[in-house]
């Protein structure tokens, strides 16, 4: 019913506001935590960046599995709302454990460290990968998803943006009250753990799911977890292109604080850019859904990404004297990424349509078990280039932007900017040769599969 529509696009949007200050905070400030917060020396770090690759890459490839169990998942609370329920508890006290004090140092700490982190990434995912794969189930419209995932993102990016705004200020304050800045960011970790705790339970309450939506559903094993993802073309190629697009955003905004207080020479200036491209990217993702009334994906797609290239040569040639061109840059950056993550969703949403009408098989939580797959392998490549650069441009053992060499400057800013950017245009352009999921094709599958009985006409409602 339309009463239940609405009700669930902002029950489940606003769940993903303190989910997304938790992810921002492991994902973007647990390095600079490490490095200039506790001061790791250089060879723990070395074992830390490695572990951090290592488990992004072993938390991604577990992630279709957790898809399977979700999918296979049958409660009288529905599949996804127990996953979502006890990850969200197990990786919120965990998050807080990344940024405790334990006393330890060396081998010690290299261990308790790997423990938690790993634990900490099978523990959201067990809450990502059923509280994205919960939104195809809300509604089988294009539109009408659109609308849903823009609520989401917005609220996604306000967290996002808090942390981003709100780390240098508030942990700053806490750690004044507190006696030190290691303090300061644990009082922030109780904060936005806290947050997503209260946003996790209004989902779990709020959103009423569907459950006729689908005729009957075939169980899915494990054995056949590689035929189901290999033999959906369109789900593949989102992939790839979306790896590409998350390994450039990833590697951009976590450079960020590094780029303020080592080439910027303002560290404080990091918290009012932030602002600026939060509001921007938030401005984006309300204006979206008006906007695809009137163009079709690809036009959009192309847009967005004309908006993103000129951000980062606008960027990368911005003086480090004045402030007004880098927030130009940033401001293009960040809307035209915007549109790209919002469409990104989108086309995985399409793709568990796809295939359905493929395979006879829906997979909502295997197809989505592919965004956080994809997050952590960004994440994963983006810490490992953001460490290495640290180290060896000499910003590590820097203490301000006076002692960064010009060498050391233009090393970061290639790995910032250069980088990313070839990221993004090539997941562009495979999408372009590759992706094909339009409005017309949508709908004949959803025509051929009310027809062939497997899905309901009234769409779960």
């Amino acid at each position: 019913m339309k009463q239940n529509r609405n009700r669930n696009k902002y029950t489940f949007g606003l769940g993903t506001i303190g989910r997304d200050m938790v992810y921002s905070m492991v994902s973007m400030y647990l390095i600079y935590y490490l490095t200039d917060i506790i001061e790791l020396p250089t060879s723990t770090l070395w074992w830390i960046t490695v572990i951090v690759l290592c488990a992004r890459i072993f938390d991604a490839l577990n992630d279709p599995i957790m898809g399977v169990i979700v999918d296979n998942t049958k409660t009288r609370f529905g599949k996804f709302k127990p996953w979502i329920a006890l990850g969200a508890l197990v990786s919120g006290m965990l998050t807080v454990l990344l940024f405790t004090d334990f006393g330890l140092q060396g081998a010690g700490y290299i261990a308790v460290f790997a423990l938690i982190y790993i634990a900490w990434g099978l523990a959201y995912t067990a809450n990502d990968i059923s509280y994205w794969s919960m939104l195809p189930s809300l509604s089988l419209e294009q539109k009408e998803r659109e609308q849903i995932g823009a609520v989401a993102r917005i609220c996604a990016n306000v967290g996002l943006f808090f942390v981003v705004a709100g780390i240098v200020p508030i942990t700053s304050v806490f750690g004044n009250a507190l006696g030190s800045m290691q303090k300061g960011y644990f009082a922030f970790s109780l904060l936005v753990v806290g947050i997503m705790w209260a946003g996790q339970c209004i989902t779990l309450v709020g959103v009423k799911e569907p459950r006729n939506l689908v005729a009957q559903n075939k169980h899915t094993s494990l054995k056949e977890l590689l035929k189901v993802i290999f033999g959906n073309d369109q789900l593949l190629y989102t992939a790839v292109s979306m790896a590409l697009f998350m390994i450039g955003y990833t590697t951009t905004t976590s450079f960020g604080l590094y780029f303020f207080k080592y080439a910027y020479g303002d560290e404080g200036m990091y918290s009012i850019f932030a602002l600026i491209l939060g509001v921007s990217q938030i401005a984006a993702l309300v204006v979206f859904p008006l906007i695809s009334r009137n163009f079709e994906r690809r036009t959009l797609y192309a847009f967005s990404t004309g908006l993103v290239v000129a951000g980062y040569v606008i960027f990368f040639f911005a003086p480090l004297d004045t402030m007004l061109f880098i927030g130009i840059a940033g401001v293009l950056l960040f809307i035209g990424q915007a549109f790209i993550q919002l469409m990104m969703l989108m086309f995985l949403a399409d793709t568990v349509e796809y295939g359905f009408w493929k395979s006879g098989r829906r997979n909502d939580s295997v197809t989505f078990s592919i965004q956080p797959f994809i997050n952590k392998m960004g994440g994963a490549v983006a810490s490992g280039v953001v460490s290495a650069t640290v180290i060896v441009s000499g910003i590590k053992d820097a203490q301000s932007a006076e002692q960064v060499t010009a060498g050391g400057l233009l090393m970061m800013k290639m790995a910032m900017m250069i980088f990313p950017l070839l990221c993004i245009l090539a997941g562009f352009l495979l999408y372009l040769k590759k992706y094909k999921i339009d409005s017309s094709l949508y709908a004949r599958i959803l025509k051929e599969l009310r027809e062939r009985g497997d899905i309901r006409t009234g769409e779960g409602e």
